[in-house]
């Protein structure tokens, strides 16, 4: 299976950018685009959050009720998204036209891939090794670890978002840097023209 976009990691940085990217889809540099996301959610630090400090959500919700409200979200307003569940990314391998992506099941290919995963050892995705630093926002006795980027870039095609790509461990934070990719995929497939997505009240 091929898509134009494939994000690894289902939780909020992982999930916020697939809701922006399929929320574009009325859009005609977005229409034709197949967008998925690996929903690999065990290790996610939603699984014991609470939250009662982010914006728009209310007191003393659970993250790991936000996992499941975030998978049925994504499938009742966006369906064309792809979402895998029960695998693993075990390898990514840089290809001529984009990037072979092997999962304990399975191996896709897409042109552009967002590693959406948090910052704890091990990683064990093969092929990311040489992207591998200390975090470098979090306490060092902790020794978390980022993929090296530049304004979420790893390479050309290659993006990271979340604790993986430097943020701290901050529910708003996560989901603005998943957005914020999610944005920048969007100006690249409309010819590098800066490009947000939103919806209004008619």
């Amino acid at each position: 299976m091929s898509f134009d976009t494939l994000i690894i990691g289902g939780g909020v940085a992982g999930m916020q950018c697939a809701l922006v990217l399929g929320s574009a889809k009325e859009k005609s540099f977005a229409s034709n685009k197949k967008i998925g996301i690996i929903m690999h959610q065990k290790a996610s630090h939603l699984q014991n959050a609470l939250f009662n400090n982010v914006l728009g959500l209310l007191p003393n919700k659970l993250g790991s009720d936000i996992l499941i409200e975030g998978k049925a979200q994504l499938a009742a307003l966006y369906p064309h998204v792809t979402q895998i569940e029960n695998e693993k990314v075990l390898a990514l391998e840089e290809l001529d036209q984009g990037f072979q992506i092997t999962t304990n099941k399975k191996t896709y290919f897409s042109k552009i891939v967002v590693l959406a995963l948090n910052y704890s050892k091990p990683f064990t995705i093969k092929g990311l090794d040489t992207f591998l630093i200390p975090h470098e926002k979090s306490n060092p006795e902790k020794d978390r670890i980022q993929l090296k980027n530049k304004n979420h870039l790893i390479k050309n095609g290659l993006y990271c978002c979340g604790t993986i790509a430097g943020w701290r461990s901050q529910f708003s934070i996560a989901a603005g840097s998943g957005a914020s990719v999610a944005t920048d995929i969007l100006t690249l497939w409309n010819d590098g023209n800066h490009t947000k997505v939103h919806d209004k009240v008619s």
